[in-house]
């Protein structure tokens, strides 16, 4: 094991990542937000919210395959460039929107373009990190997704009330620019970077030959078509389909179910939002952190990322119960939401960071495309299936007490719960052995 090298520009590129993802998520949030008061403005109802929001996961499934292929074709720094000032512009846009069609538009467009964020992220931890640190690199900038869900609560409510929903639009969406700044000068490949020491460079590409007894040789792009064959983009790809939609929900339908259940509006829902995102930046750091720690103890990376996974998977069960307890004391359900947020992220952390174990730099950021569309596919039959019909079907709860809504939300809690040990058992008889894809 290589030690530690003089030189730590990587860590520089690490914050530029989870800034980008901090915006990212900032823009996605602000209308889950606002839903109350746009409801009351353009006569929502659930189904229509519903509607807005499966317009976004659709554009974002389709943002994802796209600019999963483009950033691998054109390079992560003009990739990301590109993205963010894309979804930058359609953030802004909400503001100047009048209906529900045009909400549908913007939604759309914001999710095509925020699809590039994972994509580049991914491929450029894969570029300036050893697989070692991967993990933690990702779980540091992935806490960028739980930053700007607790920036959103703290900030958009306050800017509504005080000058209206638009602005809470235009300020949240101009964040982009000024990173786009600093992403513009302080970018650039490893190998061509001036701030990069030698010692710093060979440690990026310390990467031997030999990763669990397997030949690691770096290969050229792999056809879209042909990644679909290998089982190793199967268990990423079925990982995210029943995983991903699981924080769409928390991201979405937080802020009504804390509504709803205990009657939290507008700024009253800005602490019990931001403790829950709060909490789950403990799982996305730590979830980073752990797997790197066993490998340091010799563990592994097969072993170590797996056992890791299985772990965080355990520890999301007892949302199932989060109505239960929550009817003891609002703040308990809050404790146990944030747990299960942060196991999540930890989770997220290291299936991320499976694809850069098992494929080629080349082709990183096609397959974190393929996987995050379906895991966006996901979140869309979610919508559907539970969401939509079951909210459309029992109706609101009139006159207070345990009514359908509830019933709705213990439905959605299960599936909540018991998604992850799914998706673990399926990933480990996928990938017995997490071999990097060799060409036919």
């Amino acid at each position: 094991m290589k030690e530690t090298p003089k030189g730590n520009y990587r860590w520089v590129i690490c914050s530029l990542i989870f800034f980008a993802t901090t915006i990212n998520y900032l823009d996605r949030a602000v209308i889950s937000l606002l839903k109350s008061n746009l409801s009351t403005e353009f006569k929502w109802t659930d189904a229509d919210y519903a509607n807005i929001e499966i317009a976004f996961k659709i554009a974002y499934a389709v943002g994802l395959l796209g600019a999963g292929r483009v950033i691998d074709k054109v390079g992560t720094k003009v990739g990301y460039l590109m993205a963010t000032l894309l979804w930058s512009l359609s953030a802004i846009a909400h503001a100047f929107v009048t209906g529900t069609l045009g909400f549908i538009g913007v939604r759309s467009a914001l999710g095509l373009s925020e699809g590039g964020n994972f994509p580049a992220a991914i491929k450029a931890t894969a570029e300036w990190f050893p697989k070692k640190e991967r993990a933690f690199a990702t779980g540091i900038f992935n806490s960028g997704t739980n930053i700007g869900a607790i920036v959103a609560p703290l900030t958009v409510p306050f800017i509504a009330a005080a000058w209206g929903w638009q602005w809470a639009f235009i300020i949240t969406g101009a964040t982009g620019f000024i990173w786009l700044i600093f992403w513009y000068l302080f970018y650039q490949t490893p190998s061509k970077h001036k701030y990069v020491t030698k010692e710093e460079l060979d440690y990026i590409n310390s990467d031997d030959e030999i990763v669990d007894d397997v030949p690691v040789v770096e290969q050229k792009r792999i056809a879209w078509g042909k990644l679909l064959k290998y089982k190793q983009t199967w268990a990423f790809v079925i990982g995210k389909f029943l995983t991903d939609p699981i924080w769409w929900f928390y991201l979405f339908w937080l802020p009504d179910f804390l509504e709803r259940q205990y009657g939290l509006k507008g700024t009253g829902i800005a602490l019990p939002v931001a403790a829950v995102y709060t909490i789950a930046t403990v799982g996305s750091v730590y979830g980073g952190w752990l797997p790197m720690s066993l490998i340091k103890k010799n563990w592994s990376v097969f072993r170590a990322r797996k056992t890791s996974m299985f772990i965080y998977a355990l520890f999301v069960i007892p949302i199932i119960f989060v109505q239960i307890l929550g009817g003891i004391n609002m703040w308990l359900a809050v404790f146990v939401i944030g747990i299960a947020a942060s196991a999540h992220q930890a989770w997220s952390a290291n299936i991320f960071t499976t694809v850069s174990d098992m494929f080629p730099k080349s082709s990183i950021g096609s397959v974190t495309g393929i996987g995050g569309m379906f895991g966006s596919i996901g979140g869309v039959l979610l919508s559907f299936l539970v969401q939509k019909k079951l909210f459309t079907y029992y109706g609101p709860v009139e006159n207070g007490g345990i009514g359908k809504i509830e019933i709705a939300y213990y439905i959605m809690f299960f599936v909540c719960g018991s998604a992850y040990l799914l998706a673990w058992l399926i990933m480990h008889f996928l990938t017995r052995k997490m071999k990097p894809v060799e060409l036919e």
